[in-house]
């Protein structure tokens, strides 16, 4: 595993203690805010839909959007056409914030994913009470057990859940473990190169009736139009959005060739 993942693993570890010993978040913290079907938004038939993601730096790209506002971003990338937005709510490493969350669902109407290294039920419980629809789940750095566990947590909540995989262990412990929405990442979290082959190479393994996403480096429509054909349901596309100048052309250009999926 590599030595930033390890690192961010560590702070998140002492982020969950200091839930735990806060008592959390709680519904008399925040008003209570109604669930919208992430799963519905990205899996319409011959289409692949667009997550667009709110990503202000990252560990392998520094600071990618200085001075972005999340709100207008989202409304805009509502307007582009996206299906989901996917707000990255790491602090240290991402620059994101979760209690941006709630202000951000109050502003569009589509569904949000809440994206961050997940490790423990206080944290998908306090994802749950800022208004996600949906959470990142990390098939890698969790146990069977754990995931498992977090999945039905999910579950219980009403919540949708974007299970993340790499490899072919990463996919079957996610299936074992009863994952229905399976996000292939084509980064690799050992050296964090991207290959976008690692989609080709893991969506044909992906059970029937599981919905597919393929994650990083979808850069422009031409990647889009690679995955034709190979039951991807939606894309996830952060740093090649909040790096371009022309947000909006951006957001339109990958939806488009979305929607263009299955027309020759």
């Amino acid at each position: 595993m590599h030595s930033q993942l390890l690192k961010i693993l560590r702070q998140k570890e002492r982020e969950v203690d200091r839930l735990k010993k806060e008592g959390g978040v709680t519904h008399r913290d925040l008003e209570p805010l109604p669930r919208r079907d992430f799963k519905a938004a990205i899996s319409i038939p011959e289409k692949i839909r667009l997550i667009a993601e709110i990503k202000f730096a990252s560990p392998s790209e520094g600071i990618i959007c200085r001075d972005g506002n999340p709100i207008q971003i989202g409304q805009l990338y509502e307007a582009a056409g996206a299906a989901a937005i996917s707000l990255i709510t790491d602090k240290r490493f991402f620059n994101g914030d979760l209690n941006l969350l709630p202000d951000l669902k109050r502003a569009v109407s589509l569904p949000i994913l809440c994206k961050d290294f997940i490790i423990d039920a206080v944290q998908v419980k306090e994802s749950f009470l800022h208004g996600a629809d949906a959470v990142l789940l990390i098939a890698r750095i969790l146990t069977r057990e754990r995931l498992r566990e977090l999945l039905a947590l999910c579950r219980a909540f009403g919540m949708a859940c974007l299970t993340e995989v790499h490899d072919r262990d990463d996919l079957e412990k996610a299936v074992a473990c009863g994952a229905g929405i399976i996000g292939i990442n084509n980064r690799d979290l050992h050296t964090f190169e991207v290959d976008i082959r690692t989609t080709f190479d893991l969506a044909p393994l992906v059970p029937d009736g599981c919905i597919r996403v393929s994650e990083s480096g979808i850069s422009d429509g031409r990647d889009v139009h690679l995955l034709k054909g190979r039951g991807i349901s939606a894309v996830l596309v952060g740093t090649s959005l909040m790096k371009n100048r022309d947000l909006s052309k951006k957001t339109s250009e990958l939806v488009e060739a979305g929607i263009d999926h299955g027309k020759n």
